[in-house]
């Protein structure tokens, strides 16, 4: 049985060894995991594989009290849907083989901090079907950066979704960089390497 399970607590280390200590103990085995410190805040999502089935309140019960982790923790457990996730269509529109092929695309933005920045880049994005993947935001002082890696259809025109990217920035005195994935991996694995 597959289980989504979510950690929430103040930072400090041995977190992320007491919950997989807790998954080994339930004879689980961890599939997939992704982890950040923020403000002070652990958070820590992941895929498990276990052999026996839990409610969602049981499981999280088992891995909050488990040993070594204290209480706290907030813990969420929901059970791993196989699949996909299915995309919200309005009206008569189908779900095409074109549409749901997509490619992978790094959006920097950066700029003088201010309310909205995030709303109006994630509502743009949302309106034109591009999933936000992973995101990162951090104010230093006035200035706040915004990154992000979004899955968009192969059928869009990315230089119109870059021109409107870029007006949205202008508005709020951001600039704004739009690459392939390919495109900024490489390049920043040159400047790593240099």
């Amino acid at each position: 049985m597959q289980y989504v399970l979510s950690v929430m607590s103040s930072d400090h280390p041995g977190i992320i060894a007491g919950v997989s200590s807790a998954v080994h103990r339930l004879e689980g085995n961890i599939n997939s995991c992704s982890q950040t410190v923020l403000g002070g805040y652990f958070t820590f999502i992941t895929i498990i594989d276990l052999p026996k089935q839990y409610s969602s309140e049981e499981l999280a019960k088992e891995i909050q009290f488990s040993e070594g982790l204290g209480t706290d923790y907030r813990v969420i457990v929901q059970p791993y849907e196989h699949g996909e996730p299915k995309m919200n269509i309005s009206g008569s529109e189908k779900l095409t083989a074109e549409k749901s092929a997509v490619e992978t695309f790094v959006i920097t933005a950066f700029g003088k901090d201010q309310p909205g920045i995030v709303k109006e880049f994630s509502r743009y994005l949302a309106d034109h079907d591009i999933n936000i993947t992973d995101l990162y935001g951090d104010r230093n002082g006035d200035e706040f950066v915004l990154i992000g890696q979004l899955t968009i259809p192969v059928n869009v025109n990315i230089g119109n979704i870059l021109d409107d990217l870029e007006e949205i920035g202008k508005e709020f005195g951001f600039t704004v960089k739009l690459q392939h994935n390919n495109i900024f991996v490489a390049t920043n694995q040159l400047r790593l390497a240099e």
